[in-house]
């Protein structure tokens, strides 16, 4: 059974930084494509950024760029995203989510983790 478990999230104050992880198990981590996401009440998700199995990062979402770092480990099964400089609007329920093409959709999400970021 596949699980995405993440963890990490908190209240912090604007300016503070929280680093979310996200295990994997019951799936050959190594050869997925992972990606992070966020939604916000009465917003849709977004995709926040996304990290190839070799490391490569192929987006990060332009509200995010140059204060949020995703990185993985895959002897860990497990992939971060560093979140610095937060911002009120960073407020969310952050997700991880796994897929091993860009020709398929994410095919297993985590239940989130909230980030709430205060004024």
């Amino acid at each position: 059974q596949v699980q995405l478990v993440e963890s990490g999230g908190g209240l912090v104050q604007a300016g503070g930084s929280l680093r979310l992880s996200c295990v994997a198990s019951g799936l050959p981590f190594a050869t997925y494509t992972m990606g992070w996401f966020r939604q916000a009440p009465g917003k849709e998700r977004e995709l926040v950024g996304r990290i190839l199995r070799s490391g490569a990062i192929t987006y990060v979402a332009n509200s995010v760029q140059g204060r949020f770092t995703i990185s993985r480990d895959n002897a860990k099964n497990t992939v971060y995203l560093q979140m610095n400089n937060l911002l009120p609007e960073d407020t969310a329920n952050y997700y991880c989510a796994a897929r091993l093409s860009p020709a398929q959709t994410y095919a297993y999400w985590g239940q989130g983790t909230q980030v709430t970021v205060s004024s």
